[in-house]
């Protein structure tokens, strides 16, 4: 008789975004006035700017099915699995100053920015050197 082996255990995977308490209060509020439902919101990056990529915040009508599906703050973020290293330990947050009002993204694994704040340059992620709470060791 032959015992089956226990299956290892898999550490737990880290979120790839969060929320501050500010960012996911706004994204519920532009949410909910939205013109119809959606399924969430995306979050990714994609080539351009001086830097060579900029962050994107957009609505996800449907959720695509390779999609990292995150929930945070009572939020539903869609990433797609192309930005998944390059966003690992983000904190997305929203600030509001004088003259203006804006998501501002967190990313330990931005190494450079423009001088205008609308470019990033981003290098992936080493999968083994997140922690569970997505930080980078």
């Amino acid at each position: 008789m032959t015992l089956a082996a226990e299956p290892r255990q898999r550490r737990p995977r880290p979120k790839i975004v969060t929320l501050s308490d500010a960012a996911a209060a706004r994204v519920r509020e532009i949410m909910d006035k939205a013109d119809k439902p959606y399924a969430g919101l995306r979050v990714g990056v994609k080539n351009g700017g001086c830097a060579g990529q900029e962050y994107v915040l957009e609505y996800a009508e449907t959720a695509a099915p390779l999609d990292e599906v995150v929930e945070d703050k009572g939020v539903r973020i869609l990433i797609d699995p192309k930005a998944v290293l390059f966003l690992i330990g983000t904190e997305v947050d929203y600030e509001i100053t004088k003259l203006s009002a804006k998501f501002v993204f967190r990313n330990p694994n931005e190494t450079d920015a423009c001088g205008c704040g609308e470019s990033v340059t981003i290098v992936p992620a080493r999968p083994d050197a997140v922690d569970a709470d997505g930080r980078s060791l």
